[in-house]
């Protein structure tokens, strides 16, 4: 199979423990699960529907708390428009968003909130947090969220980068979610940029990568 993100070569990986198939690009190294292991869509809603967040819970507020002060606040705008993209069953972070800083935010979600209000709008802050891990085609998605960009737009993302050793692949806890089905690098982040025409601004080669519009130059 090609790459998702840049169409090159991949190896097959097979999980020694549940035999389910992964492709992994030699040149980005984005890792995507093979489309015969998707859960269907009846079993992911049940999935999600065990999980219990809540913004009275400070120890779930914290977490959205340091990816607000290390990929977003630094990096918006004066605008106060946002878009949080993935909200989940209990949209937390729009919540602090809206509470804390003052945002107006609009929230899309496949299962939770899945009429599509954001269409042809733009917004100063674009979030999504927990969210590309779940995606076929993170091309497409970021395409998407590019349409609703200026060039003053945040688009900050959460999604933690996979070991690079098959090892601690393996016993990674991302992986053994059945509904994670992409996972990500800095090296695939930046070329997914690169051919869809952002510019990553800021990336912690861990778990946030944050993005603007390209302001110049040819996109690939």
């Amino acid at each position: 199979m090609q790459c998702k993100i840049c169409q090159h070569e991949t190896r097959e990986l097979v999980h020694p423990s549940n035999g389910q198939v992964f492709h992994e690009c030699l040149n980005c190294q984005f890792i995507f699960k093979d489309p015969a292991f998707y859960l269907s869509s009846e079993t992911e809603f049940e999935q999600y529907e065990h999980h219990e967040n809540s913004i009275e819970d400070a120890r779930y507020v914290a977490f959205f708390e340091k990816y607000l002060q290390a990929a977003v606040l630094p990096f918006v705008s004066e605008g106060k428009k946002a878009f949080d993209f993935g909200s989940g069953p209990s949209p937390v972070l729009a919540q602090i968003l809206e509470r804390d800083y003052n945002y107006r935010v609009t929230i899309y979600d496949l299962f939770y909130a899945p009429e599509k209000t954001y269409e042809n709008q733009t917004y100063d802050l674009i979030t999504t947090t927990e969210v590309v891990e779940h995606i076929p085609d993170p091309i497409e998605t970021f395409k998407e969220l590019k349409t609703l960009m200026t060039e003053d737009t945040i688009l900050a993302v959460m999604t933690l980068f996979h070991p690079k050793d098959d090892n601690k692949l393996w016993g990674w806890h991302y992986i053994r979610d059945f509904t994670h089905i992409s996972f990500f690098t800095a090296e695939a982040m930046q070329i997914l940029a690169d051919k869809i025409g952002l510019e990553v601004i800021y990336c912690d080669d861990y778990r946030y990568t944050t993005f603007k519009l390209k302001q110049s130059g040819s996109m690939i």
